[in-house]
Order: C-alpha cells, then structure tokens, then sequence
C-alpha cells in the first residue's frame, strides 16, 4: 500500500528539485531524510523534505503501515507552469525571460524486501 503527498507550482526549476529526487529515490525514510538534512542544495533540500514528512504524516495517519519499514517508492518531479517575462534590451528590443515551476509528488510505502527476509528467516527455523 502506498500513500503519496504532492506539492504544486513550486517557484523552481524541476531540473534542479529532479537532481536531488534521484538521490533520494528509493531510499528509507530515515535515509532520506539524513541526507536531505546534511544536503549543500538547502532550498530543495527542504522542500523534498517537508513533502516527505507530509507523506510518512499521511501514512501515520492511514494507521495499516509501520513508519520505521518505509521507503520512497516514488519521487516524481512534472513541469509546472512558465512565467514568460520580458526585459529591456538595446535599440527598443527585448528579450525572454522564462521563469519555469514545477510540481512534485513523493509516495512512500513498506520496504516489501524486509517482509520477505524476515518470513524466510522463520521458515529456515522452523
């Protein structure tokens, strides 16, 4: 089972918020959330981070999964919408400037690996 959290039209580009998602796909919580901490991309680093919380928050929450076992099963980053701006340029031109957003959705469900050790270690006892 899976529970998700998302965050929409975030004021930075999704290449940049997609570098650190790739670090942290896959990885448990607490992983991921220790890497996230000591991360030098602080301002992206945070934003994983809260909609992280927010998704282990839904899990809590839901009640049917133990926090402590979860991994991010997804982390997607979309393209939000683009700011198109202009800006003064020499002999009454101008120039573009695009200002792009995007949104992200982190979902986190139970590690199905450490199920499947654990009902193989009490099968080689028995």
């Amino acid at each position: 089972m899976e529970t998700m959290s998302s965050i929409r039209n975030i004021r930075i580009t999704p290449r940049k918020l997609g570098m650190l998602a790739d670090e942290v796909r896959g990885k448990s919580v607490a992983q991921a959330m220790n890497y996230l901490a000591l991360s030098p991309r602080r301002r992206v680093a945070a934003l994983i981070s809260s909609c992280l919380k927010s998704a282990v928050a839904n899990a809590e929450q839901k009640g049917t999964m133990d926090i402590d076992k979860l991994v991010i099963s997804k982390i997607l980053v979309g393209k939000g919408t683009t700011l198109k701006r202009f800006k003064a340029r020499a002999k009454g031109s101008a120039s573009r400037i695009l200002k792009y957003s995007c949104h992200l959705s982190v979902a986190v469900a139970e590690d199905t690996k450490a199920k499947a050790k654990k009902t193989s270690k009490k099968a080689k006892a028995e």
